[in-house]
């Protein structure tokens, strides 16, 4: 028989929590809703966590599973392998969170590189997918500052090195890395280069490194080798020092020879291990994950899509790829996402790729663009920690959207000192930089309100979401309110404002 804890509602007691991939689900308790941290982490960030509106939050070091049925009056907890703890009488969301992050992932006083924060990023991922050239990223970087948009670090996405686990530059597609480089950093750039756990299995470096017993093992004791989204290969086994000392040395190395800035640290989902693979430290797939995650620590620039606990951690995590859509996966899953990964303590949050990266679905496409929604998603990433472009906005678009998404980054490069400021408090008191209005309202009864944020203590960010909107609903909180538009509104009411398409309304609390 299951091993279950059965724990009463409250009455209109919410929670949050799990997966960041559940956004749109939370907060659960209103309806049936059931998750299993065992299986799957919905490739994104996760963590044994569940935190409640009544001050009550749930913990354990261990992946379990839960469930609200169809009456609402049980939160039913499926015990993992390890103790879990509730803890009560916290009084609200956000004193709930604090304590449950002081606890068990206190901030460690530390945050990214500054300009992530401080301007737009630009991933190369839609425009180059799988052919990235030295000359296509320098003409990308050049267009960028054509077009007025600010300078930003500049991720040159899969595809740049030699066989999977080889990092070293594609000679014939990067032949002079390192003169590119400091072209990039002339014109205010920085740079990333995406990495990956994986080792092709037909490489020099396979061979080396499965040698050296640094390659992941099933569990007859042969060099695993599993399938992803690029083919099969093997697989780095996190929990071996020499394995993580040897793939230090090689982003090291991309450093000091050639300037690199950071790495894109992709996939270490949990369905590319099993449980009874044979590691080098006794390890479940989620504690790969989480030694995958720790290797980016070495780096002040760094990017996260999938990550087992590690709150408080000066990750940056983004959302997982989003489609070229409105709902579902698409934008409207932007705000409930970002805000679920707040309150899994991840503290430095990025949206997805501006216009949706999951590409395939971006090709389909990319004959009918949706523009609007392309501005709308810009607009929506604006003023969240970080925003990321990858399709080519003067690509795309034409002159009147084009010159909405310009003044979106606009936005961000203005407010980018303050929105730093916000990270480093977050660094400090290990409270979300983009915050439910639940959590910074307690009592207010706007449980249910997904599609707007707030941005550190004083930024109401209220997005349009919905195609041939001009106008929308805004709930402000208690206080007076100025806006974008210079308007003034004193707290608490709801309002429909004017938004047509060059707005973002966005309100600062002046008191």
């Amino acid at each position: 028989m299951e091993d279950k804890m059965m724990i009463p509602l409250v009455q209109g007691e919410r929670w949050w929590g799990g997966r960041a991939a559940d956004g749109m689900s939370m907060p659960y308790g209103a309806s049936p809703f059931e998750a299993d941290l065992n299986e799957t982490l919905g490739a994104n960030q996760a963590a044994p966590l569940l935190v409640s509106n009544k001050g009550r939050y749930i913990w354990s070091e261990e992946p379990f599973a839960f469930s609200f049925k169809a009456k609402h009056d049980h939160l039913i907890i499926t015990k993992g392998a390890s103790e879990i703890t509730v803890s009560e009488g916290h009084g609200n969301l956000r004193e709930a969170f604090k304590e449950a992050a002081a606890r068990h992932f206190p901030a460690r006083g530390a945050y990214p590189d500054e300009l992530l924060f401080t301007a737009p990023q630009y991933n190369l991922w839609i425009e180059l997918l799988y052919e990235p050239t030295q000359a296509k990223v320098l003409d990308y970087a050049r267009a960028v500052l054509e077009q007025g948009m600010p300078p930003g670090v500049i991720m040159i996405d899969d595809n740049w090195h030699e066989p999977y686990g080889t990092w070293r530059f594609h000679s014939g597609r990067f032949p002079d890395p390192k003169g590119m480089i400091d072209q990039l950093h002339a014109m205010g750039f920085k740079v990333m280069l995406w990495v990956c756990p994986f080792v092709s299995p037909d490489s020099r470096t396979f061979r080396e490194l499965e040698g050296k017993g640094y390659l992941l093992k099933d569990s007859q004791g042969n060099t695993a080798i599993r399938r992803w989204w690029n083919g099969c290969s093997a697989v780095l086994d996190g929990t071996h020092e020499g394995a993580a000392a040897w793939f230090h040395e090689q982003l090291d190395f991309l450093r000091t020879a050639y300037g690199v800035d950071g790495f894109k640290l992709d996939a270490g989902d949990i369905e590319f291990y099993k449980a009874d693979d044979q590691t080098a430290v006794p390890a479940s797939p989620h504690e790969q994950c989480e030694a995958w995650g720790r290797i980016g620590l070495r780096y002040d620039l760094n990017e996260y899509r999938a990550c087992w606990k590690l709150g408080g951690e000066p990750l940056a995590q983004r959302l997982k790829d989003k489609l070229h859509a409105w709902d579902g996966n698409g934008l409207s899953a932007l705000i409930p996402d970002a805000l679920a990964q707040g309150l899994l303590g991840h503290l430095f949050t990025c949206p997805d790729m501006i216009g949706g990266g999951e590409y395939s679905h971006f090709q389909q496409h990319s004959d009918a663009l949706d523009q609007e929604l392309f501005v709308r998603s810009a607009q929506c990433a604006a003023l969240f920690p970080m925003m990321q472009f990858s399709a080519a906005p003067w690509r795309v678009l034409d002159e009147e959207h084009l010159r909405c998404c310009v003044e979106a980054a606009d936005l961000h490069r203005r407010l980018g000192s303050e929105i730093l400021d916000i990270a480093k408090q977050a660094a400090q008191d290990g409270e979300p930089m983009l915050r439910h209005l639940a959590y910074s309202f307690a009592d207010m009864g706007y449980e249910d309100i997904h599609d707007q944020f707030m941005l550190g203590e004083r930024i109401l960010v209220a997005p349009v979401l919905h195609k041939g909107a001009v106008s929308r609903s805004i709930s402000f909180p208690p206080g007076s309110w100025q806006g974008d538009d210079g308007s003034l509104v004193q707290g608490p009411c709801t309002l429909v404002v004017e938004a047509p398409l060059s707005r973002l309304p966005w309100y600062r609390k002046l008191d």
